[in-house]
This record gives C-alpha cells, structure tokens and sequence, in this order.
C-alpha cells in the first residue's frame, strides 16, 4: 500500500513531492528494522542491509512505473532535445526522492544514536574505508563497531574517485538492464552511506544537519543525478525489451536515447569528482 503513494506522472508535476515521501520510506524502513528486526540477535547483523532492502521494496513499483513512462517518450519523441528536457522531469523527480532518503536517514542516525551502529553498520564500515583507510579499524571501533581485520584502500584523487564511481554507475546500469528498476538499491544504499557520513559529521547534533548536507551534497547531488541518469538509461532498455519495442526505427531511437544518457552521466560524474576534490574542501 504505502509504495503507491504517489504516481509517476503526477510526480513529474510536482516533483517536490518525492522529498516528503522520501522521508515517509525511509523513516518507516529504519523504525522497522529498530524495533522489530533489531530485537532479533541474528538479523541485527545485518540490520544494515535490512534498511536499505526495505527502502527498496518500498520504491520498486513507482522506479518501475517511471521508467516504464519514459521508455514511452522514447517512442512517442523523436526530437533529441525534447526528449532530454522530458527525462529530466524524471531525474528531478527521483533526486527529491533520494534527498528524501539522506534527510530522513541522516536525522534518526543523530537522533538514534544508540542504535545507530546497529543500523549503519555496513555504512560505517564504508565511510571508514573511504575515508580513514590506513586506521580503518580504529575508525569503525570509533563508531561503534567490532574491528575487523584486512586491509582497506582508500580514495583520494580525482581518477581514484572517477573510477570509482565509473565502477557503481556500470553496475548501476547492469542492475536496471537484468532487474529493469533493480538499480534502486544500489541509489538507496549511496543514500544510507551518505546520511551515514552526515551524522558522523554532524557529531549527534540536529543544529549540525544543514551543514553536513551542504557538506556532502555539494558534490553528492550531480554524483547521485548522474547515476539516476545511467538507470534510466539501463531502465528504458529493460523495459522496451519486455514491451517488445526494440525493433525498426524504435529501436535504434531507444538505443540512441539511451546511449546519449549514459554519456551525460559520464561527463556529469567527471564534474562531480572535480568538485569533490577541489571545491568542497574550500568550504569544509
């Protein structure tokens, strides 16, 4: 019931509107892993990965309801610069959504601290191994989490961040071809990691939120939008494979549409590792 709270053409209209349900998902998908699947000592351990697959249940109708209609544009508009003016209604619509996702993940990390390294512990885990590479398990002891051993390399250029973020929008793409709107979870975990950082920066204080938003959705937005450009690229293949409309003229149309798409996310993620770099560490 609650994964049909909004339709993909009215979320197009009022693409706003995806913030709040948004937070409705991922609020609901953390207070259930909490207080129901926490009291539970097996799954606790992954209490991670639940948070993030419950979120994913929750969204893969209107994920797949969206791609389903812009895999219809593609058949209905031939013109090139119409046809991108119209994804973006789209992407618009899906960033609110993952805006959604950080903002409420973020807010019950601070305000759940105690339960936070139960819920974010596959998230801590990779915010340290970005970050603190060469301590990483003094970092995750840090926040609460057992150490592990092995050795974990970091990120800290731009072609080290570029390629791994090649790497995800790949896999992106490879999850919306195989599981037409199974990129969602990949899009809902970058989420969680980043609400994770989010309230590691904030220090368990909600004073401390805007900021660590500003912090990491500097570079975080045209990283994220570059992603949901490359599902909707993977997505509209899918989708057009299961309506039987790769064939003709339809079909190099769609292919053409989509491989422009995925260029666009290319380039948009080579700005984005830019900006990382060389721009937000000017603010913070």
């Amino acid at each position: 019931m609650i994964e049909m709270l909004v339709k993909p053409k009215k979320a197009e209209r009022h693409p706003w509107e995806l913030f709040f349900v948004g937070l409705f998902y991922a609020s609901v998908s953390l207070l259930l892993v909490t207080f129901v699947f926490g009291k539970d000592s097996v799954l606790r351990e992954g209490s991670g990965l639940l948070v993030v697959t419950f979120t994913v249940i929750s969204c893969l109708p209107f994920m797949y309801y969206i791609i389903k209609l812009e895999e219809g544009k593609d058949v209905e508009i031939t013109d090139s610069g119409r046809l991108i003016k119209e994804h973006s209604r789209a992407i618009r619509a899906l960033m609110w959504l993952f805006l959604g996702f950080v903002v409420a993940f973020a807010f019950w990390y601070i305000v759940l601290p105690g339960h936070a390294p139960q819920n974010f512990n596959f998230q801590i885990k990779t915010f340290c191994a970005i970050n603190s590479p060469s301590n990483y398990n003094a970092c995750i002891e840090q926040y609460g989490i057992i150490p592990i051993t092995g050795k974990v390399t970091g990120v800290n250029n731009v072609v080290a961040i570029f390629a791994n973020n090649i790497y995800v929008l790949i896999f992106t793409i490879l999850f919306s071809l195989v599981f037409g709107a199974g990129a969602i979870f990949i899009l809902v975990w970058n989420a969680s990691v980043i609400a994770a950082a989010i309230g590691i920066f904030a220090k368990s204080s909600l004073a401390n939120l805007p900021i660590g938003l500003l912090r990491y959705m500097i570079h975080g937005i045209p990283e994220i939008s570059a992603y949901f450009v490359g599902a909707l690229a993977g997505g509209i293949i899918s989708v057009a494979v299961i309506r039987k409309d790769l064939r003709g003229e339809r079909m190099w149309r769609i292919l053409q549409d989509s491989l422009i798409l995925i260029i666009l996310a290319i380039v948009i993620l080579f700005v984005s590792a830019l900006v990382e770099v060389y721009v937000t560490p000017m603010f913070f």
